[in-house]
């Protein structure tokens, strides 16, 4: 038995992505211990998943920090880690390669750079869609790949009877019409306006509600829609997997939640401007879809309202 080192900091679109790469680490190292490293938000929901032995919290704490930084790999270390497998790929992640396993290549230490393929630069692999990535990675790291293009988020729900009950939820309209303040470019801004055409349509059929961030639940007085907390807090992500899965619909901006739902095998909308593309992050799946346009600013109410009845029916 070895010891094994996934590490994935986040962010909570990223966590849902990965998840299906790190059931097939897991599927590859059934006689290995899996360690998991990863930021705060995410340890507790990572301590329910199946396929990690333990969690490691980094604090991502300056690398100018030498005490925490000393602390930090010393306890890395004692794991005597076999392999590593860094998803998340960043500067942070190779300066920790530097450290940990100096000149080390494939075989200790795989990532994108080290499996980057012979005919491209990693800038223009990261163009790529993210769960190909993932599956490059892993099967130019010699692993088998069946849940990564597939991952499944459901693992990370839990019981959620008494919001449910608390707020008479059946049938109910998940909407996320907030973004990151930084990010106001994702933000589609008629919500309100959709929800009109909703009510109008379906007369009281679905309830409208939302489930804001703890930034979030001052704005979320201004969306005509039930707001959905958990003793006047935020759902944790545990919490909000199972209101997202367990919903009718989710219409959704390009955030956490619209991947989560991708992956909870919701059903439901995504709206996407020119940031990016839904085929690039692989957001795309069976149930859920998502509406590319060029200017948020200009889809409108009624184009969402219509995309949403060919779906929900």
């Amino acid at each position: 038995m070895s010891n094994i080192l996934i590490i994935k900091h986040g962010s909570l679109g990223d966590i849902a992505q990965a998840c299906g790469a790190i059931q097939d680490i897991f599927e590859n190292h059934k006689d290995d211990k899996i360690y998991l490293l990863t930021t705060g938000p995410y340890v507790e929901v990572f301590k329910k998943n199946p396929f990690i032995t333990d969690v490691i919290l980094d604090k991502r704490l300056s690398r100018f920090n030498l005490i925490y930084l000393y602390s930090l790999m010393r306890s890395i270390k004692k794991l005597n880690i076999k392999r590593v497998y860094d998803l998340q790929n960043s500067s942070r992640t190779k300066f920790y390669q530097r450290i940990l396993f100096p000149n080390s290549g494939l075989n200790k230490w795989s990532s994108s750079e080290t499996t980057l393929p012979n005919d491209k630069t990693k800038e223009e692999f990261d163009k790529k869609p993210v769960l190909d990535r993932f599956d490059h990675q892993l099967k130019t790291s010699g692993l088998s790949t069946k849940n990564t293009m597939f991952p499944d988020f459901s693992w990370a729900c839990s019981d959620i009877k008494n919001i449910k009950d608390e707020y008479k939820l059946d049938k109910y309209i998940l909407l996320f019409p907030f973004c990151s303040p930084h990010l106001d470019h994702k933000k589609w801004p008629l919500y309100n306006e959709l929800i009109d055409l909703i009510k109008n349509k379906y007369q009281g059929q679905y309830k409208i509600v939302i489930a804001p961030g703890p930034s979030e639940i001052k704005d979320s007085k201004k969306i005509n829609a039930t707001c959905v907390l958990n003793n006047g807090k935020a759902l944790d992500i545990s919490e909000l997997s199972s209101l997202i899965k367990e919903s009718s619909f989710v219409i959704a901006n390009d955030t956490g939640p619209a991947h989560m739902a991708a992956h909870l095998n919701a059903k439901g909308l995504t709206l996407f401007g020119s940031h990016t593309t839904a085929h690039k992050v692989s957001i795309e799946r069976e149930n859920f879809k998502a509406i590319q346009v060029s200017n948020l600013n200009k889809l409108s109410a009624n184009k969402v309202f219509e995309k949403f009845e060919e779906k929900i029916n």
